[in-house]
């Protein structure tokens, strides 16, 4: 059985880490880090874990952690993760931060964004964490940079076409919506019930820090450095992000030659999974579960292809994709301890 922890357990990316690692046949999760709620059994904060767990959260030192996990989780706010992943690197721990500390390759591009990078030595071990494009390199990895919500959503709706050399890659635009889950549980005005019901509102329009580490992959994938118009949008919903994307054709193709490209491309993937010609995805077919849905269309008249891509993002775009990568570096059976189906309605 393999010792798990995480470090940082009291947020939403802990708590449905922890959800969904207790139900995980090869894992046994040793500790659970919360400096507020140290001391506090997790089924209090969290009453959903009532009778499932006699987990404690605890103040617990990376030392500590180090000689009770094998592989450790840091569900930790951006800037923290890099004091304590090199730590862990060298005890001989396996890492898969959640953060965006080491996600961005160039470190001068994550200080423009972010803030000053302390461990810039620790950036080379880190793979980025996007199973379905590097699933070999995290095999073998000490240390994943487990991907945003918003750029897993549209590097997997863009892949296909880009390695294909389908579309104009300076034509590119990402329109994405997302529930407020994704804004964390710290309280703040913008996230509270009465500011967000009812409405649908854009923010951080060109300048989301996520940006950049969209660019960092699509360039990846086209071969050359991409810059695209990224607007990310605030649904009314816990849960999910729905991200449409538009870009210029290269080639005369057909709505359905679009869709045989996508399931070619992702045909060996368990948790991408591509609409039927016609057909696009909803948020209420993904919520809950570890998959991506693709739904694709081409628009003739403006010569645009359009995908719209859909995922949990707690669980794709967070939590399931951290285990999905623990999984893979565990030389465990990659689907193991991840939801099967979405919950509906």
């Amino acid at each position: 059985m393999i010792r798990v922890g995480i470090f940082g357990g009291s947020g939403y990316t802990g708590q449905e880490l922890l959800r969904l690692l207790i139900g995980h046949s090869g894992v046994t999760v040793t500790a659970a880090t919360s400096r507020r709620f140290a001391g506090v059994p997790v089924a209090e904060v969290y009453p959903v874990f009532s009778g499932l767990t006699d987990l404690v959260y605890t103040d617990t030192s990376p030392e500590e952690m180090a000689g009770l996990a094998d592989l450790i989780f840091l569900a930790l706010p951006h800037g923290v993760s890099m004091e304590v992943a090199p730590f862990f690197i060298r005890a001989g721990r396996k890492v898969v931060d959640l953060s965006a500390d080491f996600r961005i390759r160039d470190a001068a591009t994550y200080e423009a964004w972010y803030r000053r990078h302390t461990a810039v030595g620790t950036i080379r071990e880190a793979v980025y964490g996007l199973p379905e494009l590097y699933r070999e390199q995290i095999r073998t990895s000490r240390l994943v940079a487990n991907p945003g919500c918003y750029p897993t959503s549209i590097i997997l709706g863009l892949a296909p076409v880009l390695r294909s050399r389908w579309i104009d890659a300076d034509s590119v635009i990402a329109d994405s919506k997302s529930g407020v889950s994704g804004a964390g549980r710290d309280p703040q005005i913008t996230s509270l019930y009465c500011e967000v019901a009812g409405g649908f509102k854009a923010y951080k329009v060109g300048q989301h820090r996520h940006t950049p580490e969209i660019e960092q992959e699509l360039s990846a994938l086209a071969g050359g450095e991409m810059k695209i118009s990224f607007t990310p949008h605030l649904l009314p919903v816990k849960r999910g992000i729905l991200s449409t994307i538009y870009a210029g054709l290269e080639r005369d193709v057909t709505g359905e030659e679009a869709t045989a490209l996508y399931r070619e491309f992702y045909r060996d993937e368990p948790f991408v999974r591509i609409c039927r010609a016609g057909q696009l995805p909803t948020l209420s077919s993904v919520v809950g579960s570890n998959y991506c849905d693709i739904g694709v269309t081409v628009d003739k008249r403006t010569r645009r292809i359009i995908i719209v891509s859909v995922i949990d993002n707690l669980i794709k775009g967070a939590s399931g994709q951290a285990i999905q990568n623990m999984n893979l570096m565990c030389g465990l059976k990659e689907e193991t301890g991840l939801p099967a189906i979405a919950l509906f309605p």
